[in-house]
Order: structure tokens, then C-alpha cells, then sequence
């Protein structure tokens, strides 16, 4: 079931977030999470985008049982935004390839 999948690598994303050391104990200040650019870049790096923006509201679509997105486009974003990081992120970017095909409707990801 696609629902059942995409919890499963949103999971494998936190797990990843978490070995990458990129995961926060504390939120980000309100005005940063209300960013209204994309993926609030002007406020938020791209993990702390994912981690407190991203995955929640997936999450919450997920619980909900309302439809889920058709498009998704993130393993790109997180290509650019990463590559200068200095972090390991093949694995990082691999999950969001497979969520990006898995809401494209293609369950492989590719």
C-alpha cells in the first residue's frame, strides 16, 4: 500500500536526518517556520526545512487520509541545497528519489 510505504521511508528519513547529526531537539523560532518562500530558504537550511516543515506535513496527510501530493520534486532541491554541505547525503537524497517517485507514482523511485 502506497500510504504504508511512503510512512516507511519518512521514517527512514528521520533515521537519516538523525545519523547525519542534522536532527534538532528544538524547533526553529514561529517566524521562520512561517517562512513564506520556498522552502524557506531564508530562514531554514534545507534539513531543518525537512525536519520541521517537510515531514510533519507529510505525516499529517498521511494521518489524515486526505490525498496525497502527485508531485514532489525534492530529491533536486536537495541535491543544490546539499551539495556544499559537507555532508554524506547520497543516502539522504537516494529516500527523497524514492518519496519523489513513490508520490509521482512510480514506487521505485527512479
Amino acid at each position: 500500500m502506497k500510504e504504508q510505504e511512503l510512512g516507511a521511508l519518512l521514517d527512514a528519513l528521520e533515521a537519516e536526518l538523525r545519523r547525519l547529526d542534522c536532527w534538532e531537539a528544538s524547533p526553529p523560532p514561529a517566524d521562520a517556520l512561517a517562512s513564506p518562500l520556498p522552502f524557506a530558504h531564508d530562514c531554514l537550511t534545507f534539513t531543518q526545512w525537512l525536519q520541521w516543515l517537510f515531514l510533519p506535513r507529510l505525516r499529517t496527510l498521511l494521518a489524515s487520509g486526505v490525498r496525497l501530493p502527485a508531485r514532489s520534486g525534492i530529491a533536486p532541491m536537495a541535491e543544490v541545497s546539499l551539495a556544499d554541505s559537507g555532508l554524506d547525503a547520497a543516502a539522504l537524497v537516494a529516500l527523497l528519489r524514492r518519496i519523489d517517485g513513490l508520490l509521482e507514482g512510480d514506487a521505485t523511485g527512479q
